[in-house]
């Protein structure tokens, strides 16, 4: 059945982000590790991949490791552009995203991120994740009413302790996520006034989550306690209480909460006239941005290096696989690079209604060259012939190595009707070699020519070639330094019958 799931997560990932929000982060570290190397279990929603991935992702920049939380984000977010967005995965992956973007400071669209979380969580029909989504929507909006201008704030504390009332009314007691809930809506109770109120939710939420070891709940608590205490002048409490809560928001890696904690320690620190804690806490929020900007850009670098390993690695594969397929001394396509893509250029010149030639080039007398002029002219005279070959076909055509002294040049490019392009390349081919200036590379009385046999007509490699094999065998036998074309005869003979073996070298040469 693999792992139970809780809002779409599998519990052991869960109990990562638990673990990193009652500030064991050594434990957090070895159990996220441990989730990582276990693969996930397949899942054909792709929200509730994508929601797996996104809380990984959430785990990842919780613990510092950015560069992990933005490819996961990514590999999550990815496949989803054109997927509709329904039920409670999809709540949740949106949910999660949000959590991201209002971490590196982008609060509006994470607000947005988090309203359309809960559209999705109210037609969902799942308790805890309505929950979820109530307390992401009401602690956005308190952040950003703590830390945008002063006339938004009322507004903003209402539109909170609308959405978080709904959220302490059917969180059940057993849930999570209820200590979070209380301590949300305690400061949104704070923000509009009602500062008993928020003081009682406040102490709940804070025993709460002391029972339940959750230190994000109880620094949010803490914070909102704080606050009443300026509202109420008891300044020595309110520091106090804000320090807690900074602490705290150190213990688990929250740098959006200490940012927000750390403002609020500095105003009270101002208002007692603690010119020294005033300003050690605002180079603690200097300090919080700047960590969030240096580990952004050290995230997207590293991210970034990782993309380039990871496609310079492509292009080594790629340029691997290819060498493979070709001839390291003429730089054409092997026998093996020309068995695997002729059957699919075959088949497209057939479709086209073409016919597809193949040419079989055998040299002359080769062996009297690496005799007479040594291995290393030989060499050079192979390549000479492969430069050849290239200048008389055109860039569709498929010119290889076959074996030794032999090429084949297929003979698929489409453009002009090529029913007699075999035979007139086939002698373009000969010709260009015959003629070429081979006093300048090699030194010797006898110089390079080629056989040729052309072959015409099935989309089949096997039948091609032993078509071809035929006419070059004839054009050997004929006095070399020759083109033939095979003749009807000889098709009869290759499409009835065994494919004939290929005639021994010494009488080929």
């Amino acid at each position: 059945m693999g792992p139970r799931m809780i809002n779409k997560v599998p519990q052991q990932e869960l109990q990562v982000r638990r673990l990193v929000e009652s500030g064991r982060l050594a434990e957090a570290n070895a159990l996220f590790d441990a989730v990582l190397a276990e693969k996930a279990a397949a899942d054909p929603d792709p929200w509730r991949r994508a929601a797996v991935l996104l809380n990984r992702g959430v785990c990842a920049w919780r613990l510092g490791r950015i560069p992990l939380a933005l490819e996961l984000a990514a590999e999550g977010w990815v496949e989803l552009e054109h997927e509709p967005a329904e039920g409670a995965a999809a709540a949740e992956t949106i949910g999660l995203l949000g959590y991201l973007l209002e971490s590196i400071g982008h609060r509006r669209p994470a607000l947005d991120m988090f309203r359309r979380a809960l559209r999705l969580a109210r037609s969902a029909g799942d308790i805890e994740t309505l929950v979820i989504a109530l307390q992401r929507v009401g602690g956005g909006l308190n952040h950003r009413a703590h830390m945008g201008e002063l006339g938004a704030a009322h507004v903003l504390f209402s539109e909170a302790h609308g959405v978080l009332t709904e959220a302490v009314a059917i969180a059940p007691e057993d849930s999570p996520m209820r200590a979070k809930v209380l301590a949300t809506h305690a400061g949104s109770l704070a923000g509009i006034g009602e500062l008993e109120e928020a003081e009682k939710q406040a102490v709940a939420a804070e025993e709460l989550a002391t029972e339940r070891e959750d230190l994000w709940a109880a620094a949010l608590a803490h914070w909102t306690l704080a606050g009443i205490r300026r509202s109420q002048r008891r300044l020595d409490e309110a520091r106090t209480l804000a320090s807690r809560a900074v602490v705290t928001a150190q213990r688990v890696a929250d740098t959006n909460m200490l940012n927000a904690f750390a403002l609020t320690m500095a105003r009270i620190c101002a208002e007692m006239g603690d010119h020294v804690g005033e300003s050690e806490a605002l180079r603690m929020v200097h300090s919080g941005h700047r960590k969030v900007i240096d580990t952004l850009q050290e995230g997207l670098g590293q991210a970034l290096e990782q993309r380039r390993l990871a496609v310079q690695a492509q292009r080594l594969a790629f340029a691997a696989k290819q060498a493979a397929h070709r001839d390291s001394l003429t730089g054409l396509v092997n026998r093996r690079g020309l068995e695997i893509q002729a059957p699919a250029l075959l088949e497209r010149t057939a479709a086209r209604g073409q016919v597809p030639w193949l040419v079989l080039v055998d040299v002359d007398w080769f062996k009297g060259v690496n005799d007479n002029a040594g291995h290393a002219a030989g060499d050079i005279a192979l390549r000479e012939i492969a430069t050849l070959l290239r200048q008389e076909t055109r860039s569709d055509d498929l010119v290889s190595r076959w074996a030794g002294d032999e090429f084949i040049v297929l003979l698929v490019g489409s453009g002009e009707d090529r029913r007699d392009a075999g035979p007139v390349v086939a002698e373009r081919i000969r010709a260009a070699v015959a003629g070429h200036q081979w006093n300048q590379v090699l030194s010797g009385d006898r110089q390079p020519t080629v056989s040729v046999g052309v072959a015409g007509g099935p989309a089949q490699l096997d039948l091609l070639f032993a078509a071809a094999d035929m006419a070059l065998y004839r054009a050997k036998r004929q006095g070399r330094n020759r083109v033939e074309v095979h003749s009807p005869e000889e098709q009869e003979q290759v499409e009835g019958g065994p494919l004939p073996h290929r005639r021994p070298r010494t009488a080929r040469s």
